[in-house]
C-alpha cells in the first residue's frame, strides 16, 4: 500500500547577508590602517582608537569591521563595503573597486555612461555570480582576478561584448546577462606590473 504522506520538502539554509561573512586577516589589516591614519590626523583621540582596535580583534564578521569606520571615511572610501546597492551611471560614469562584497544577484546599469566594475580585491557571494546589465550607449568594464570564469549570454543589439578573461575550468563564474544596445561590454584580467630593466 502506497503511503500518502506528502513528500518531504528539502529545506536550504537561507544565503548570509555580505554583513554576515567571516572577516579575514587581510580585512582587519586594512581597517587598522584607516584606524591609524584616524589617529594619527586626529579624528580619534588615544582612547578611542585603544577602544575600536580592541574591538577590530574581537570582530568575526566584516559588518563588525565595516561598522568601526563609518563615521571615520565617505562610503566610496571605506577599506570595507558591504552595501549591495546596484551601480548604476547616466551621462557620467561610475566605478567600484577595492575591497566589496559582490551578491550573487547584482545590477549595473549604464545609459550613456562608463560603468568600471574591478573586482580584483572583491569578495564573491557565491561561486555564481549574475551580474545583470542593461548598456545602452555606454560601456561597461569588468576587470576580474585570474581564476574566475566569465559567461555572457547577455543580449547585443548593435553593440558588442568582448571577453578578454583565460578560461578558467574550476574557478567561480560570473555570468553576465541584459541586454547591450549601442555599447559594449568588455571583461579582462588587469594589467600585468612592466618590469623594469634596471630591476634584479
Amino acid at each position: 500500500m502506497e503511503s500518502s504522506r506528502p513528500p518531504a520538502v528539502r529545506r536550504y539554509a537561507p544565503e548570509p547577508r555580505p554583513a554576515d561573512l567571516r572577516a579575514g586577516d587581510t580585512d582587519r589589516e586594512r581597517v587598522a590602517a584607516v584606524l591609524g591614519d584616524a589617529l594619527a590626523d586626529g579624528r580619534l583621540d588615544h582612547q578611542e582608537h585603544d577602544e575600536r582596535t580592541e574591538a577590530l580583534y574581537r570582530a568575526r564578521t566584516l559588518g563588525e569591521l565595516s561598522a568601526l569606520t563609518a563615521d571615520l571615511l565617505p562610503p566610496e572610501a571605506q577599506p570595507l563595503r558591504t552595501d549591495v546597492r546596484p551601480v548604476a551611471a547616466f551621462f557620467g560614469s561610475e566605478e567600484r573597486s577595492g575591497r566589496w562584497v559582490v551578491p550573487t544577484r547584482f545590477t549595473a546599469t549604464a545609459i550613456c555612461a562608463n560603468v568600471k566594475l574591478d573586482l580584483c580585491d572583491a569578495l564573491l557571494q557565491s561561486s555564481h555570480v549574475t551580474l545583470h546589465v542593461t548598456v545602452m550607449g555606454g560601456t561597461l568594464t569588468l576587470i576580474v582576478p585570474e581564476g574566475v570564469r566569465i559567461e555572457m549570454p547577455a543580449s547585443a543589439y548593435m553593440g558588442g561584448k568582448k571577453n578578454q578573461v583565460p578560461a578558467s575550468p574550476d574557478g567561480p563564474v560570473i555570468e553576465i546577462t541584459g541586454v547591450v544596445t549601442l555599447g559594449s561590454i568588455v571583461a579582462k584580467s588587469p594589467k600585468r606590473p612592466r618590469r623594469s630593466w634596471f630591476r634584479r
